[in-house]
């Protein structure tokens, strides 16, 4: 019950009731964080993709609080986890697309773990928290060496799986450096010290290369694989900067050509049961550490996915389907078992939450709010829409009832989210949804960071 009583101290100094108070060290909640990459909705409890089998994914929603509509501040691996990570959303770093260099715009210091090491934490982490695998030196006691560990297993190339219909029937769990990112946070949660704990834990799948060992694919034979809902005109209503983020003629027009669109979903859809597989060794570490009811769990995944539809693959755009990721919040004594948040939210309040239930300051640099009222009371009110960027003045604001994009040259678009869920008809230009636009542009930001100059590949 102790994360109860920080809470409650919390919402009181907030309302000028009575003042903070620093929480003694032995009293500090633990953390284990949890970040898996490329991870779209088609998680079994999210029901986005009947094909799903996600039992773990399942189990931790039953722990705790899940977020039904939570989504991503960018969606690509970088930006997207230095403005997690970091506290500040791209058009204030500038950090918008995979290749912005993100040490180059967060300070040593800066970062959450570094928030929780001030604290007086020990502060561990593995596998990919931050893009590639880097991170600051000084804002952990300890982080996994990488070195002698493949990523995705010997003689695997990045498009098996996808493009390449290439197997690897001699992999296994181990040859992937998730198995053994996995052992050391367990090895962690195992750890007997008077300093609370902070652990990061960075899985690596599903990203490309879709290969993973053969006894995954076993329950998505192929032949029982079904295409996502699409429509084969779904861009005629897109505006060209739209279509140009699709990008219908690359993935795409490779799938149609090929036939292997549905191959390509069976890779995945195995390859996060993968995933499961590694976060089902987690929580059963989790659930036997004598720290448990004192420990918050918190997961979530860097952006969405497509996998064909709006004629887009891969991340890289603003939709529901690159956007839209699980979000679980275990919080002993606040968060309920079984319980489910349909506010819209944001990667950027992951930050400042993670700080207030911790009674740890919030640094004046960051961005976003704090979600602890949602995980006390999932039906609270939440007056704040999700805000994802891509590349320098493109930006979807996503309401629970809307979702309005606007792109760097005027280019709009809006979707109904309740009765069009796979946004198939673009309503920018129906006059009757003016004011929707107006009100939804007035959370777009006013000033932007310039964006980094680049050279054309020659």
């Amino acid at each position: 019950m102790r994360l109860l009583q920080f809470f409650l101290l919390a919402v009181f100094s907030l309302g000028g009731m009575m003042p903070s108070a620093p929480a003694e060290a032995n009293d500090k909640p633990n953390v284990l964080f949890v970040a898996v990459d490329d991870l779209n909705h088609w998680v079994t409890f999210m029901q986005r993709n009947p094909q799903a089998k996600t039992p773990n994914f399942d189990r931790l929603a039953k722990m705790g609080l899940a977020f039904t509509n939570a989504y991503c501040a960018v969606p690509a691996c970088e930006p997207s986890r230095c403005a997690l990570m970091g506290g500040r959303r791209p058009w204030v770093t500038g950090c918008y697309l995979n290749g912005d260099l993100w040490k180059q715009h967060q300070k040593a210091g800066e970062g959450l773990s570094a928030q929780f090491l001030k604290a007086g934490y020990h502060v561990a982490g593995a596998g990919k928290i931050y893009h590639s695998m880097a991170y600051h030196q000084s804002e952990w006691t300890e982080y996994m060496s990488k070195a002698g560990h493949s990523l995705n297993g010997p003689g695997v190339q990045k498009m098996d799986g996808y493009h390449n219909d290439k197997t690897h029937p001699e992999l296994k769990d181990e040859d992937l450096i998730d198995w053994h990112t996995t052992d050391y946070c367990i090895e962690q949660l195992r750890r007997v010290d008077d300093k609370p704990f902070f652990i990061a834990c960075g899985l690596y799948k599903p990203h490309l290369p879709f290969v993973v060992p053969r006894k995954y694919y076993d329950d998505f034979p192929l032949d029982s694989i079904q295409l996502p809902p699409h429509q084969d005109n779904d861009l005629d209503d897109v505006p060209p900067a739209g279509v140009r983020m699709a990008n219908p003629k690359g993935d795409h027009a490779k799938f149609l050509k090929s036939g292997r669109w549905k191959a390509a979903i069976q890779s995945y859809l195995a390859t996060c049961a993968y995933t499961d597989m590694n976060l089902g060794r987690l929580l059963d570490a989790y659930e036997k550490s004598p720290q448990r009811d004192n420990t918050i769990l918190v997961l979530w995944t860097d952006h969405g996915w497509s996998l064909g539809e709006k004629e887009h693959w891969r991340k890289f755009a603003l939709w529901e389907e690159p956007t839209r990721t699980p979000m679980i919040w275990v919080v002993p004594g606040l968060t309920q078992p079984g319980t489910r948040c349909e506010a819209t939210v944001d990667h950027m309040n992951i930050y400042p939450t993670l700080c207030k239930l911790a009674g740890i300051d919030v640094p004046e640099h960051v961005s976003g709010y704090d979600m602890a009222p949602l995980l006390a009371d999932p039906q609270a009110e939440w007056n704040y829409p999700a805000i994802t960027t891509h590349g320098y003045n493109n930006h979807a604001v996503r309401t629970q009832n809307f979702r309005y994009i606007r792109y760097d040259n005027g280019d709009e678009e809006l979707y109904a989210s309740q009765e069009d869920p796979y946004e198939w008809a673009n309503l920018a230009g129906d006059p009757q949804y003016s004011s929707v636009k107006t009100e939804l542009a007035q959370w777009l930001p006013k000033d932007q960071a310039p964006a980094r100059k680049r050279t054309k590949k020659k």
